[in-house]
C-alpha cells in the first residue's frame, strides 16, 4: 500500500476538491490519492491552523514542511500574509500544491525536499503536522533540526496527538527549545516551540 511519505508513480488519480471556508472566504483545493487526508482536511491540521489565526505571527516568512496538497501554507498565507516555501517529498502532493497555490493567488513556492535537505535559508516560522507514519526518525529530525533553520525569534509550529506520544516529543525537545502547549482538543496538542 502506497504512503502519502512516499512515491508511487504507478497510482492512479482521482481528483477531488476540499472546500475550506474561514470567516466570509472560501479556498478551494485539489486533492488526489496518495496524499495525506486526501478526501477533507484533517482534524489536527485544521486545529493547527486555527490555533495559529489567533496567537500566530503575521507578515513573516515561513516553511511548511511535508505540505501534502497545500492546506496549511495556502490558507496562513491567505489570510496573514505570509511568505511560504512548502516542501514535500511527494511528487503528487507538489503538483497538487502548485495547482492550489496558483488557484488561490497566495505568495508561496513548493518544491521537492527530504525533510531539509534541499532548504538553504533560515525562516521566522516553521510548522508541520508531521508525518507520525514515516517512523519516529523521520518526525523526530523534522522537529529537532528545525531549530537550524530558525531566524534567532522564529518559531517552530506543530500538531501532535496525545496517543502518538506528544508528551514524551515535548520532553525531548526542551532540551533544544523553550516549548509551549498553546492548544488542547480532542487529544491533540498544538505545541510551538522557540530557540533558546
Amino acid at each position: 500500500m502506497s504512503q502519502y511519505f512516499t512515491n508511487d508513480e504507478s497510482l492512479k488519480s482521482k481528483l477531488m476538491n476540499i472546500i475550506y471556508k474561514y470567516e466570509d472566504t472560501t479556498i478551494n483545493f485539489k486533492s488526489d490519492l496518495g496524499v495525506f487526508s486526501k478526501s477533507k482536511i484533517d482534524y489536527a491540521s485544521n486545529l493547527l491552523v486555527s490555533t495559529y489565526f489567533k496567537y500566530g505571527r503575521k507578515d513573516i516568512s515561513a516553511l511548511d514542511v511535508g505540505c501534502g496538497f497545500g492546506f496549511i501554507g495556502i490558507t496562513l498565507s491567505k489570510f496573514m500574509n505570509i511568505n511560504f516555501d512548502m516542501i514535500d517529498v511527494n511528487n503528487r502532493a507538489i503538483h497538487l500544491t502548485d495547482i492550489n497555490i496558483k488557484n488561490n493567488k497566495v505568495n508561496c513556492k513548493v518544491f521537492n525536499s527530504d525533510i531539509y535537505e534541499s532548504i538553504i535559508k533560515k525562516y521566522d516560522l516553521i510548522i508541520t503536522n508531521p508525518p507520525i507514519r514515516a517512523g519516529k526518525k523521520i518526525y523526530m529530525t523534522i522537529l529537532k533540526d528545525a531549530a537550524n533553520f530558525l531566524n534567532d525569534d522564529g518559531e517552530l509550529w506543530f500538531v501532535m496527538s496525545k496517543d502518538a506520544g506528544a508528551k514524551t516529543v515535548i520532553k525531548e525537545l526542551e532540551s533544544i527549545y523553550n516549548v509551549d502547549v498553546l492548544c488542547k482538543s480532542k487529544g491533540f496538542f498544538v505545541i510551538i516551540c522557540k530557540n533558546r
